[in-house]
């Protein structure tokens, strides 16, 4: 039995809260019994979920594995995470599937929900084994080719239509590939004075239009791999307002950071730590996302977690791997984008990183409200802290991080899974 001692449910009055057998005992004042631990007035949020994170297990070892990633996770406030399936071997058939999900359990660290591929070797010619992928022992219920598109557009209505059959739903990433041949940074002028192609918004937004319209046309579920455009916020907007089942999740890196570090940072231009898929866009795009988080157009924040060894970063920019890592930063960076700016509050924070990702994903036991008789994953976090970004310090393998050397609002202060900690005084248990 633990009893955490004064913290506030979503940033409310203190309270302590019960833990017994992993689940939430009882919630009240001037509990005590079994273990304390001092919350120290921390804001008390549900374990955080994330529907996009890169593992790189199996092949990729080099860059993170199950163990090293889960723990970063862990570390973020996170008690459970989505796998993406662009593995090596790629995450296509059960056998994969349930592998990535049995090393999240060995580990422990959090949940670990491997995302199916939607196509064979995301090659984007035949459909992956989505019926076995689901049936297997890891449940799998979220599909993607992400890093690519699915392009084709009978290979999406068809996976749009399988999905249908057990409740999944396909997580596009939106590239018209066509339109991104060799593209570089957000076409613009920053791109147009860099000399780097340029990646237009209209190869989102024309991917976004089509497979609205395809999953209304068969009644299937979609959602919308990190947007970062103004108009694909529109093009979403207008699904919902349909109401198709339409959802769309926004990185914490689409909203605080610009197409303009990439000429003008804090370690000069052309510094591939920036270099990401989709591409840093402008600040009428940053301001559009936040707004849409805030009104719901955009459900939930996803981290898209892109773990890389130096020398595929390090290196110069059009050789440069894209992606960046974000389980350690991401609530920091989503209070400096949209609490310190009024745009949310922290029951805000709760719905859009812990109960509507795990509601997409279809998740039993995660992002529930933290009530009596819920389980106990839990995390605290202090907002009034103030940290600089050390990646030397990150539970990740990887340290291609763009906030080095920031100072960015807040601190995980422990996270619990089911009861048991996993991070105290923000270090892993």
């Amino acid at each position: 039995m633990i009893v955490v001692k004064n913290v506030r449910i979503l940033g409310g009055e203190p309270a302590d809260i019960r833990i017994d057998q992993g689940v939430i005992a009882e919630i009240g004042q001037g509990l005590s019994g079994g273990e304390e631990i001092d919350g120290g007035g921390a804001v008390a949020l549900p374990g955080l979920v994330d529907l996009h994170t890169h593992l790189r297990e199996p092949g990729r070892e080099d860059a993170e594995t199950v163990q090293t990633g889960t723990r970063s996770a862990a570390r973020g406030g996170y008690t459970a995470v989505h796998a993406m399936a662009n593995t090596s071997p790629v995450a296509d058939t059960a056998g994969v599937v349930e592998q990535v999900w049995r090393l999240g359990r060995e580990f422990g660290h959090c949940d670990v929900h491997p995302v199916g591929a939607v196509t064979v070797g995301l090659e984007g010619r035949q459909l992956a084994e989505l019926g076995a992928m689901a049936d297997s022992a890891a449940r799998v219920r979220v599909f993607s080719d992400d890093g690519r598109c699915v392009d084709d557009a009978v290979l999406m209505r068809r996976a749009l239509e399988y999905v249908k059959a057990f409740d999944g739903v396909v997580a596009q990433h939106a590239q018209e590939p066509r339109l991104t041949q060799g593209a570089q940074m957000n076409e613009g002028v920053v791109s147009g004075r860099l000399g780097l192609t340029g990646w237009p918004a209209v190869a989102e937004e024309a991917i976004i239009a089509r497979d609205c319209l395809l999953a209304a046309h068969v009644g299937s579920r979609l959602h919308v791999c990190h947007v970062s455009t103004a108009g694909s916020v529109e093009i979403i907007r207008w699904a919902k307002s349909k109401g198709w089942d339409v959802t769309a999740e926004v990185t914490p890196h689409h909203l605080l950071l610009t197409d303009d570090l990439v000429e003008d940072s804090p370690v000069g231009a052309y510094n591939p730590i920036y270099k990401v898929n989709p591409p840093l866009r402008t600040r009428a795009d940053v301001e559009a996302l936040r707004a849409a988080l805030a009104d719901g157009t955009i459900d939930i924040v996803a981290t898209d977690h892109a773990p890389h060894p130096v020398e595929d970063k390090e290196t110069e920019w059009s050789a440069a791997a894209m992606g960046m890592v974000g389980l350690e930063t991401a609530l920091s960076v989503v209070q400096e984008a949209m609490v310190e700016t009024g745009l949310l509050d922290w029951a805000g924070v709760a719905q859009r990183m812990s109960a509507v990702p795990a509601r997409i994903g279809r998740l039993s036991g995660q992002g529930q409200p933290l009530e009596e008789g819920a389980p106990a994953n839990i995390t605290l976090y202090d907002p009034s802290a103030r940290t600089v970004v050390d990646p030397s310090a990150f539970a990740s393998k990887s340290r291609n991080t763009p906030y080095e050397g920031m100072t960015l609002p807040g601190r995980v202060v422990a996270t619990f899974l089911r009861g048991r900690p996993t991070v105290l005084e923000g270090k892993l248990v």
